[in-house]
C-alpha cells in the first residue's frame, strides 16, 4: 500500500502525485492536516518507509523493492 499525504496548499504534494500518475503508480491520498505527527508534506508512506519530502531517488528504491 503507498499513502501519500498532503495538504492542498503543498505544490510539492500535487508534483509528486502528478508524477506517481505519470509512472502508473497507485496511491491513496491522505489529509495530513489529521495527522499532527506530520510536520512536512509531502510524505510517502511505502510498505511502512516513510519518505519525507518530494525524494526522488528513495521513492523509486522504495517502489522497486515492492516491485514496481
Amino acid at each position: 500500500m503507498i499513502k501519500v499525504y498532503t495538504t492542498p496548499t503543498c505544490a510539492y504534494c500535487h508534483v509528486l502525485m502528478d508524477w506517481l500518475d505519470d509512472m502508473g503508480v497507485k496511491y491513496a491520498e491522505v489529509d495530513a492536516t489529521k495527522y499532527p505527527e506530520i510536520t512536512s508534506v509531502p510524505v510517502t508512506e511505502i510498505d511502512g518507509e516513510k519518505i519525507v519530502g518530494f525524494d526522488r531517488p528513495a521513492i523509486k528504491r522504495a517502489l522497486r523493492r515492492l516491485g514496481k
